[in-house]
């Protein structure tokens, strides 16, 4: 597997689509940072790691919208491939949505939103938007 972000995204975007209420994805220490940044930032119900085998997997409860059925997570982008990297510095921080959506950044301080890299005054490789 060439980049593994990008299918980490791909398996969540379509268990949102299938309405699935629980993903399991293969574990690695970027998804379980970009797993908590998603939790932290309410876009999905919980998490768990599972140290199973060799590498582990992580279990992610989406969250729906009991009324409409409509999941937290509209979009799932992802920006810099293997192919073509995207750095940004901490003044040229892109905004997702005006403000309403988050980027994951990977800083040299770790993986963390758009917000925390300019209040660090920190840039770093955009690794995807989130709304």
């Amino acid at each position: 597997m060439t980049d593994p972000i990008a299918d980490y995204l791909t398996r969540l975007r379509n268990a949102i689509q299938a309405k699935h209420r629980v993903v399991e994805v293969p574990a690695s220490n970027l998804k379980k940072e970009i797993t908590k940044i998603l939790f932290e930032k309410g876009y999905i119900l919980n998490y768990k790691f599972v140290d199973d085998g060799p590498q582990g997997t992580i279990k992610v409860a989406l969250k729906y919208d009991p009324v409409n059925k409509v999941n937290a997570i509209k979009c799932l982008k992802r920006v810099s491939s293997p192919g073509l990297r995207k750095y940004t510095g901490y003044k040229d921080m892109p905004r997702v949505i005006n403000g309403l959506g988050i980027a994951i950044i990977s800083t040299s301080k770790g993986v963390m939103t758009d917000k925390e890299a300019s209040e660090l005054k920190i840039g770093g490789e955009v690794l995807c938007y989130v709304y």
